[in-house]
């Protein structure tokens, strides 16, 4: 997994609750948090850093990816403002996720490994993204949706219609936009 995500997960956990804070989930987890933006980390840090940060603020391990990810919308709006440009709602940006953001992703780091979706777009404004990834962090993705969603300002509503977690072939993500 790429620098960046747990440069961004030290940001947050900073942002909330401080420096200290940070320094004792690292502590807590046995891993020493030096993450470079273009390096490539084990997939497992992830996991263990979330687990910590829930073990720590009593929540349950997605609630702290859904927090994840749509916390990391401003900050990644405000450094890659381009994937945001031309875009007024979730229905128009969502599907750019494999086309637009995640090309630009491999042009950077072609090792990087990001994962599918599958979108669609309904004429009542529902967008239905379908999830593809071993790593299984669905709960990160509907933080996402939630945070584009707040950078657009509108409500959605993410029903999380199948997931692997549950025993289902695959995540799919229904989104109810409500501007």
């Amino acid at each position: 997994m790429k620098g960046i995500i747990f440069n961004l997960l030290e940001t947050l956990v900073t942002d909330a609750r401080g420096e200290e804070e940070w320094d004792e989930v690292l502590d807590a987890s046995g891993l020493t948090g030096t993450y470079t933006a273009l390096g490539t980390y084990p997939d497992a840090d992830l996991s263990t850093l979330v687990s910590t940060v829930a073990e720590r603020w009593g929540w349950p391990a997605d609630d702290v990816l859904r927090w994840f990810g749509q916390s990391a919308m401003p900050h990644l709006a405000a450094s890659y403002s381009t994937f945001f440009t031309g875009h007024d709602s979730v229905t128009t940006f969502l599907p750019t996720i494999n086309d637009v953001i995640h090309a630009e992703v491999k042009k950077l780091y072609p090792e990087a490994e990001t994962p599918t979706f599958d979108v669609s777009v309904g004429a009542d404004d529902t967008v239905t993204l379908a999830y593809g990834s071993a790593r299984q962090l669905c709960a990160l993705a509907e933080g996402f949706v939630l945070g584009a969603a707040d950078q657009f300002r509108e409500s959605v509503v993410v029903e999380h219609a199948s997931c692997v977690k549950r025993g289902d072939p695959g995540c799919v993500l229904v989104c109810r936009v409500h501007p």
